[in-house]
């Protein structure tokens, strides 16, 4: 059967309509040169296409949403625990103790990311990440239990250890599902569990803390424990409700499958050639994912993220309780703040893939932030609490939006899927070293002013900013080398001169590939 669908070529608006406009189902089978069996193109109604997005949408998102939740929450309460409690039962209200515990967690975190990745490729998503949760929950669980600082250090380690392969796995197994431009928003309603954590965490450490006493442990201890809990209990599950790829989902009909699978084939954004997710890991692309500059350059802009972030989740609840209110107060203070940043990432999220470009969105969110840095800075503490409680709201928002736009663009960019599975561990992994960088720099004895944390948060959101600029450049340069390369010849010329096999092999370097700006 042939296609009724033709590609546009030329506009990135008639791009965008082609795109919209073409979905594709089995009819009849056809056999490509490499022996392949692929499915015809025909059109469908676009009410059809959206029906089988939804039912991915409904079965993957809200569960991914669910474990983010509970991983943030389980790497970021001890900023909760703080001031429930730890520092003083531990020894650790001077010097630097904190935040070496907060550090400690980002070492192996890092170190293993890519390797976590590579696992994952090697095996079902779903029974990765239920072993992941698993041991975190095991991890977080045994803290609560925990009598000394020496203790309190190698758990978090572990933590570390156990939580590493969680967010590259996850982002990484939106990207098998979805195209470039419908990636991001899905990707958002992911990531904002870790903006709403913080709101979740707060409300929840609240009411955790009154059991302080109860069995001889104290409020933070019980923070542990029962945050620990709950992803060893979802572990148990996880594994049989998260779907691994649209090859083998079996909540979808055999044409469905095919639907998903054909219309990821075609994503090149150049409505030429084809890319695969089906290619099984192989040694060139774990090299071709750890050398490729672009990602490296990601990084600097990954770092203006997580520098603030993690230094500024650790750490919110203390500026605002130094504002005056009781610990209790400060932990439900938290929760308008990450409501806000939840709102403007989704926000982003939906302009982002309506107007088919990355980089605006994430110079904008930097800049947002700050706005916000400044105004910290500037602020005489704790003089005006209204104010400064109030440009808090610009930070937290203006860090988390940019952060899935650069993942997003980032995966957009990279392909067959093995080389988009170690890029991405790649850039997450080497980007939370921002993470040791931010636990580092909200020093104790600043308080309540935090000048080095502000100042070089600051320093870091400027420096995405203009990383972006670059990358933003060298991919516009690389698309017009390309679009001049096709204006040159016809499609067929430029297939002729390689196999099938070696056109999926290029990947994100195949003439018909494009970039997103």
């Amino acid at each position: 059967m042939a296609s009724t669908t033709e590609y546009v070529v030329g506009t990135p608006q008639n791009e965008k309509i082609a795109d919209e406009n073409r979905v594709e189902d089995v009819g009849e089978k056809k056999t490509s040169s490499e022996g392949e069996v692929e499915a015809s193109a025909v059109e469908l109604p676009e009410s059809e296409a959206r029906r089988i997005l939804a039912k991915v949408d409904y079965r993957l998102v809200p569960v991914l949403s669910l474990l983010y939740l509970v991983a943030f929450i389980d790497r970021s309460n001890i900023g909760n625990a703080k001031i429930a409690g730890l520092t003083k039962d531990l020894n650790m209200e001077h010097g630097l103790k904190y935040n070496t515990a907060v550090t400690l967690f980002f070492v192996p975190y890092v170190l293993l990311e890519v390797p976590s990745n590579i696992v994952l490729k090697l095996m079902k998503p779903s029974r990765w990440i239920a072993i992941l949760m698993f041991c975190w929950g095991l991890v977080m669980t045994l803290m609560g239990v925990v009598s000394s600082y020496s203790g309190l250090l190698a758990a978090r380690w572990f933590l570390g250890v156990t939580e590493s392969g969680f967010f590259p796995a996850a982002t990484f197994l939106l990207t098998l599902w979805y195209r470039r431009y419908e990636v991001q928003r899905r990707m958002a309603v992911f990531y904002i569990a870790a903006s709403l954590s913080g709101a979740f965490s707060g409300l929840l450490a609240y009411a955790i803390q009154k059991l302080d006493g109860h069995s001889g442990r104290s409020g933070w201890q019980w923070i542990f424990i029962i945050e620990g809990l709950i992803p060893v209990a979802l572990s148990l599950v996880i594994w049989k409700l998260l779907p691994d790829s649209p090859e083998t989902a079996t909540f979808l009909t055999q044409p469905e499958r095919d639907f998903l699978v054909r219309r990821l084939a075609d994503e090149t954004g150049s409505s030429s050639g084809r890319v695969t997710n089906q290619d099984k890991i192989q040694k060139y692309h774990v090299v071709a994912g750890l050398s490729d500059w672009k990602v490296w350059a990601a990084v600097v802009v990954f770092w203006g993220n997580t520098c603030g972030v993690y230094g500024f989740t650790a750490t919110v609840p203390t500026v605002i309780q130094g504002l005056g209110y009781t610990a209790a107060i400060a932990q439900l203070l938290t929760i308008p703040i990450y409501v806000f940043a939840a709102i403007i990432t989704i926000a982003f999220a939906w302009w982002s893939d309506y107007t088919r470009v990355r980089s605006p969105f994430i110079i904008a969110g930097y800049a947002l932030a700050s706005v916000g840095f400044i105004a910290q800075l500037a602020i005489p503490h704790p003089k005006y609490p209204g104010l400064t409680y109030g440009f808090l709201f610009p930070v937290a928002g203006g860090l988390y939006c940019p952060f899935i736009s650069l993942v997003s663009w980032i995966a957009n960019s990279l392909a067959p899927s093995s080389k988009r599975a170690v890029g991405m561990a790649l850039l997450i992994s080497v980007g939370n070293t921002g993470g040791i960088m931010g636990s580092n720099i909200y020093l104790t004895r600043e308080a309540p002013k935090y000048r080095t944390g502000f100042g070089v948060s600051l320093a870091m959101c400027l420096a995405a900013i203009v990383m972006t600029f670059v990358l933003r450049w060298a991919y516009a340069k690389e698309n017009a080398r390309r679009d001049k390369l096709c204006s040159e010849a016809t499609e067929e010329e430029i297939r002729a001169r390689y196999t099938e096999q070696e056109m999926l092999d290029l990947g994100d370097r195949s003439p018909f590939f494009r970039y997103t700006l």
